[in-house]
């Protein structure tokens, strides 16, 4: 009778042992092989995006009110005030800059501004610029707010700093997560608005201080907050786009008031 080698514990284990081997090489390779779709795929989903109008970059110009200035960190809109300023975190996929012609008013209002570029338009990716911002200017009362999706993390940044900041303002934007109660808080929102979601606008109040202030801009939409055109999905404005900056620019000079 023919014997046969006796396969014993040791060689199952090294049969096993191979087999995952052989499985993380797979594995490997499919990442090196799905990395550059992958890379390739948010190249091409973050070089679409809305562009600044002409309107836009007439307001980086400087004028006798408000000096607007290059920064490290974006742009800076300096005007009367000397211990007030906004940091602003620009809307998901569009060019900061649109944004030059509500913060030029807010500025001459009282409030400076600080405009954040944002790493491929995409707040999401530098949640914590505000820092650089409060390390380069020097202010006694800190604000921040943004667009949108800027909004969002604006207010989850101030969820976890409240101690730095003296209010958040929400544009077509809501809070995600419990605010400091002594926060002054203020959210705006264009009545014709048909990008935001109104399901986590109204879910997101129940995190806002108690005296916090909801604005409603009759016959304002979303994408008046900026200067960059029509937005996919929005309601159509009512108002010119010159009256919602400045309505909204007044509405928020009157914060540092109540925080007084």
């Amino acid at each position: 009778m023919e014997r046969r080698p006796f396969a014993g514990r040791g060689s199952g284990a090294r049969g096993k042992r191979k087999m995952v081997t052989t499985r993380r090489r797979l594995r490997k390779r499919w990442l090196w092989l799905l990395a550059p779709l992958l890379a390739a795929g948010f190249l091409l989903y973050v070089s679409i995006y809305y562009h600044a109008d002409e309107t836009a970059r007439a307001a980086l110009e400087s004028d006798g009110a408000v000096t607007v200035s290059r920064t490290d960190y974006g742009w800076r809109f300096d005007g009367p005030a000397e211990e007030d300023a906004l940091i602003f975190y620009p809307g998901a996929k569009v060019e900061e800059i649109a944004y030059a012609p509500l913060l030029h008013r807010i500025a001459a209002e009282g409030m400076d501004v600080c405009l954040v570029e944002m790493p491929f338009r995409l707040a999401v990716l530098a949640p914590n610029r505000a820092d650089r911002v409060m390390e380069t200017e020097e202010y006694a009362n800190w604000y921040i707010g943004g667009h949108s999706l800027g909004g969002a993390v604006a207010a989850n940044y101030a969820s976890d700093h409240g101690e730095k900041l003296r209010g958040l303002v929400l544009l077509a934007s809501y809070a995600t997560h419990p605010l400091d109660p002594g926060l002054q808080v203020l959210l705006v929102v264009g009545s014709e608005d048909g990008v935001v979601n109104r399901a986590k606008l109204e879910a997101g109040m129940q995190y806002l201080p108690a005296d916090a202030v909801f604005y409603t801009i009759p016959g304002g939409n979303h994408a008046q907050f900026g200067s960059y055109g029509p937005q996919r999905g929005d309601g159509e404005a009512r108002i010119a786009p010159e009256e919602q900056w400045a309505e909204t620019a007044a509405v928020l000079a009157r914060l540092p008031e109540r925080a007084a």
